[in-house]
């Protein structure tokens, strides 16, 4: 029987930190890899050694197989847990570890090859006898074979990349004349993701439950399903909430669906942790979606309810050793459900966004879990996924576990780059996902205008900033100052000396006047009336006000000179005095100016100089995060100027190309 000594963990961020975790629990020394943009993240300094893979691109770096190998050789490493994305789901590295002679924490080579490949997957599936979607998933990729396919299965069809997931290379498409351009677009983001743009088709069902089961076997011939977990509220193809057990689910449904899942398993001579996913309609009929041959995102919300540690079995497994498991046995308790916490913009439709960590609080409390991989003073790179922690709560019951979660969002604090938090908040609230409605229509019943998440703040939060700037300030003028006592803070020979604070007519009711009152009170008058703010305590971040006379508890962080971070509730503002700010001297990009939307790299320009274009044209396409985003043209009119090439790494704000608007060709 093979025995980990020293494990390396092929992965980063909080995915990375878990399986550390584990693995030193278990006596086991861990290692690290780290690209540029990670040689101080948080997983770097938990390991007991770091080993540098390569430059911030994945290709270059954490997708790098030899990197990785060379890295467990330089370090000792007898055994390699892949972790979730990257190279968690390639056949070829899983056969490169156990060919160096080291341990694969993960199936065979064989099995993830079956099953990254869909349309090989279905293949198989549809010869075990297991329930699977209509659809195409034929060798040939001829654009006209894929148009007589549709027109058999009928519209609305999904196209999905045969390899890969995490909602990349997939496009819903409900006319035949928009499937030539779904196509084109689904192989681009495929070829970029996964190295192969080989797509396949399915019938699209229409607001289905997004449920899968997770099954455990090990090399002995046992296999098991561990229950199951609904993942039904995406956006983009990408979850937001999982929860075990499903809402919907009945005894004989769970008994019948996770059959399936072990027979799924036992056609490709399944060994180690692996995740059946199904679609299950209104009806309660279920059709197999794709299977996962690594540990999921979402796996801890089983942990919880089983009370089992996957990864622990993974290390188990691996080493040779039965599962000890009987499906008898296997019982879930209670109910959990996991928020993914995503550093993206829900106003902006989600878009990614990056930048420095100015805070970082992770909730904490009776039945909380949260799996982070971040901390203050980090960074939310460009070069890779969007989510940054794992919110998680337990509970006796489906109603205290939402309560639960509910309060750890609003205990967790993210400063610095924009996130979903009020989003996921707000989600809670809705009666669908309260009452276990939910499908994967969700997001697009609810939210059809999310401009919502972009309002400006009560006149009361503005007037809280605006002492809490004053505060900050005079905070710093101390610090820097020699021997300058609490009581001679505010102090003035004349009458009090107001600060100014001008959030901007647009945002928190213009300019302030904020004039201290002595013992911590403050009078702040502002254009839409005056309010007593009272200062009660600050603690790391916490502060208690008295606004008016009503009790206020903020979480507030300086955000540069003259700025500050808020949160109230769920929902972070950050607030930029503007009173006496020079002017940067830069122009606002007009509307004839197309620039990048984020970090990223540009992969597809498609106008020249002289091309006429249309408002709505898509113009380029910039690869972030690891998703494909169409920059389209607000004007119509002529490209006067190309300033950037394809392929070349541009940061959020670059410019791409020029349009010289021509009357009449302006947007409506």
């Amino acid at each position: 029987m093979a025995m980990i000594k020293t494990l390396l963990v092929a992965n980063r961020g909080e995915i990375a930190l878990r399986v550390m975790r584990t693995a030193r629990a278990q006596g086991m020394r861990t290692v690290a890899v780290y690209s540029d943009a990670d040689a101080k993240a948080p997983h770097v300094t938990f390991a007991d050694a770091a080993v540098r893979l390569g430059p911030a691109q994945v290709a270059e770096s954490y997708l790098d197989a030899a990197a990785v190998i060379e890295a467990a050789r330089r370090s000792g490493a007898n055994a390699i847990h892949p972790g979730y994305g990257f190279l968690s789901e390639n056949a070829d590295f899983a056969q490169a570890v156990e060919a160096e002679g080291l341990i694969f924490v993960g199936p065979s080579a064989h099995a993830i090859e079956v099953m990254g490949d869909k349309a090989r997957a279905k293949r198989a599936m549809i010869a075990a006898g297991v329930p699977c979607i209509p659809g195409y998933e034929g060798e040939d990729q001829d654009e006209a074979r894929f148009v007589e396919a549709a027109r058999e299965i009928g519209f609305p069809v999904m196209v999905k990349a045969a390899a890969g997931g995490g909602g990349r290379g997939m496009r819903r498409v409900d006319s035949e004349a928009d499937l030539a351009t779904a196509l084109d677009l689904a192989r681009s983001e495929a070829e970029n993701a996964f190295s192969s743009g080989e797509l396949m088709l399915e019938k699209l069902v229409e607001r289905p439950r997004h449920v899968e089961i997770q099954v455990f076997a090990d090399a002995q011939g046992h296999t098991v399903h561990l229950g199951e977990r609904d993942c039904s509220v995406q956006r983009r193809h990408q979850k937001v909430f999982e929860e075990a057990p499903c809402p919907v689910m009945t005894p004989e449904l769970r008994a019948a669906m996770g059959a399936a899942a072990i027979e799924a398993a036992k056609a490709v001579d399944y060994c180690g942790a692996g995740t059946v996913e199904f679609l299950l309609d209104a009806d309660g009929n279920f059709y197999f979606l794709e299977m996962n041959t690594r540990l999921q995102v979402e796996h801890p919300v089983t942990e919880m309810v089983t009370g089992l540690d996957l990864v622990a079995l993974q290390l188990d497994v691996a080493q040779g050793r039965s599962l000890g498991l009987v499906q008898e046995n296997i019982a879930l308790n209670g109910h959990a459900i996991e928020a993914r916490l995503y550093a993206e913009d829900p106003a902006l439709g989600f878009q990614p966004a990056t930048g420095p960590i100015a805070l970082w609080k992770a909730p904490s409390g009776a039945g909380i879990r949260c799996d982070d991989g971040i901390a203050t003073g980090g960074e939310v790179s460009p070069y890779y996924d969007a989510m940054v922690a794992k919110i998680l709560a337990w509970g006796e019951t489906r109603e205290v576990a939402l309560r639960r979660l509910a309060a750890a969002i609003e205990q967790t604090t993210l400063f610095g780059v924009p996130s979903n938090q009020a989003f996921l908040a707000d989600a809670l609230t809705r009666p669908d996902f309260a009452q276990g409605e939910a499908t994967t229509a969700f997001i697009g019943e609810n939210w059809s205008d999310l401009s919502a998440f972009s309002a400006p703040p009560a006149p009361e939060l503005s007037a809280a900033a605006a002492v809490l700037m004053h505060c900050f300030g005079r905070q710093g003028a101390q610090s820097a100052s020699v021997l300058v006592p609490d009581e001679l803070l505010d102090w003035s020979s004349s009458l009090p000396r107001p600060s100014i604070a001008d959030f901007g007519a647009d945002f928190g009711a213009g300019v302030w006047q904020v004039i201290p009152a002595g013992n911590g009170t403050f009078r702040v008058a502002g254009s839409e009336g005056e309010h007593a703010v009272e200062l009660r305590g600050q603690t790391r971040g916490d502060v208690r006000l008295m606004i008016d006379g009503v009790p206020l508890s903020l979480v507030a962080h300086p955000a540069g000179p003259g700025a500050v971070f808020l949160q109230a509730g769920a929902q972070v503002y950050k607030f930029e005095n503007r009173a006496g700010m020079l002017a940067a001297g830069v122009e606002a990009a007009g509307g004839g100016d197309i620039t990048a939307s984020m970090h990223g790299v540009l992969i597809e320009l498609k106008a020249k100089p002289g091309d006429r274009v249309a408002a709505g044209d898509t113009l380029a396409v910039l690869e972030a995060m690891k998703m494909q985003h169409q920059l389209t043209a607000d004007v119509g009119g002529v490209v006067t100027e190309v300033l950037a090439e394809e392929g070349a790494q541009l940061a959020a704000g670059d410019l791409i190309l020029t349009i010289k608007e021509e009357a009449g060709d302006a947007g409506s």
